[in-house]
C-alpha cells in the first residue's frame, strides 16, 4: 500500500509520498518521495486578509504536479490538509472551488484542534514515562500538547506562529495567555521535558549536530540562535545554506519555542523530526486498512 499526504502550510506545501510495510504485524511507514515548496501563503494572508491571484494560479499548478506524482507512484490514498493561513485567508473558499475544478481534487482546511489531534498519532511513539509539553510552531499557528505517561491531557491552539511573528502579528495579550496557559498546565501536570516539531526546530536540532534520539538543551538552542542572530540574510543563505524561506522564519520561530520552554521551565527537548504530514498518513492506514496492527516506526 502507498499513502500520500499533501500538508498545505502558512510558510510552504509539503507532499510525501510513503510505502506502508507489515513485519509481522508491526507496521513501518516507509517515505519513498518528499517535495517542499514555499508558496507562502501566510505572507499574504496575515497582511492583507487574502491569497493573491498570482499566487492561487501557481497553488494551482503544484497541486497539479503532486497530482501527477501520486499517479506515477500509483498511491492508493491520499489526504490534502491546509492549515492556518487557508482558514484565515478571505477568499479561502473560492481557491478550494478552483482547485476542485480545476484538477478535482478536494482540501479539507482543519482547525488547530484537528491539526494537534493529526500530529499527536506520531508523537505518541516517542514519548516515554517523563511528562512533556509538545511545541508546533508552524508558520501561522503554534500547537501546545501536554502528554502524561504517554496519553495526552491538554492542548490548546494559538493562531500566533513564525510568520506571523516575523510581521508583528500578534499582541501582547496574545503572548500573555500563551504565557498563562503554559505556566498553569506546566505546574498541574509537572513536566519535565519538550518536544518540539515543525521545519525550524528541526534545523537548528540539525545545526546542533546531535545524535538522532538524543535531547538538544535550551541552553543550546539559545547559543544557535545567538549565532544566527549576528549573522546577515545573505550569511544565513550562504554560509549555513538556509533556504531563503527558512533564512528570515527561524528566528521568530525559535523565539517561540524558548519562550514556551522557560515558561514551563523546561531545560531539554526531543527532536523527532515529524509532524503533520506524518500524523496524516497514519489517519490515512487507519481509514483504509481495516486490520490494526501496531505501528511501530516511521523511515526515511
Amino acid at each position: 500500500m502507498k499513502l500520500a499526504a499533501i500538508d498545505i502550510g502558512s510558510n510552504a506545501v509539503r507532499c510525501q509520498i510513503s510505502s506502508v510495510l507489515n513485519q509481522n504485524g508491526n507496521v513501518i511507514f516507509k517515505r519513498i518521495e518528499y517535495i517542499r515548496y514555499a508558496i507562502r501563503f501566510g505572507e499574504d494572508v496575515f497582511s492583507n486578509g487574502y491569497i493573491s491571484e498570482y499566487k492561487i494560479q501557481k497553488f494551482i499548478k503544484l497541486l497539479h504536479a503532486f497530482q501527477l506524482l501520486l499517479d506515477v507512484h500509483d498511491v492508493d490514498h491520499y489526504m490534502v490538509c491546509a492549515t492556518s493561513a487557508m482558514r484565515t485567508s478571505e477568499n479561502a473558499p473560492e481557491i478550494l472551488d478552483r482547485v476542485h475544478q480545476a484538477i478535482g481534487m478536494n482540501i479539507q482546511v482543519i482547525d488547530g484542534e484537528a491539526e494537534a489531534d493529526l500530529i499527536n498519532k506520531v508523537i505518541v511513539n516517542f514519548l516515554d514515562e517523563r511528562n512533556y509539553l509538545h511545541i508546533d510552531v508552524g508558520g501561522g499557528s503554534t500547537e501546545f500538547n501536554i502528554y502524561v505517561n504517554r496519553e495526552k491531557m491538554a492542548s490548546h491552539s494559538f493562531e500566533q506562529g513564525s510568520i506571523r511573528h516575523m510581521h508583528g502579528v500578534e499582541s501582547h495579550e496574545l503572548w500573555n495567555t500563551m504565557r498563562t496557559w503554559i505556566e498553569e498546565n506546566a505546574r498541574k501536570h509537572h513536566l519535565t521535558r519538550a518536544i518540539g516539531t515543525g521545519g525550524n526546530i528541526n534545523k537548528i536540532f540539525d545545526m546542533s549536530g546531535k545524535a538522532v534520539g538524543k535531547p538538544i538543551f535550551r541552553k543550546q538552542i539559545e547559543e544557535i540562535t545567538q549565532g544566527i542572530a549576528a549573522m546577515t540574510m545573505e550569511q544565513r543563505i550562504t554560509e549555513l545554506l538556509l533556504n531563503p524561506d527558512r533564512a528570515d522564519v527561524i528566528l521568530p520561530a525559535a523565539e517561540i519555542y524558548l519562550s514556551a520552554m522557560k515558561w514551563a521551565k523546561l531545560e531539554s527537548m526531543l527532536v523527532p523530526a515529524v509532524g503533520l504530514k506524518d500524523g496524516m498518513i497514519h489517519a490515512l492506514y487507519e481509514q483504509h486498512h481495516q486490520e490494526r496492527f501496531v505501528i511501530s516506526q516511521i523511515s526515511r
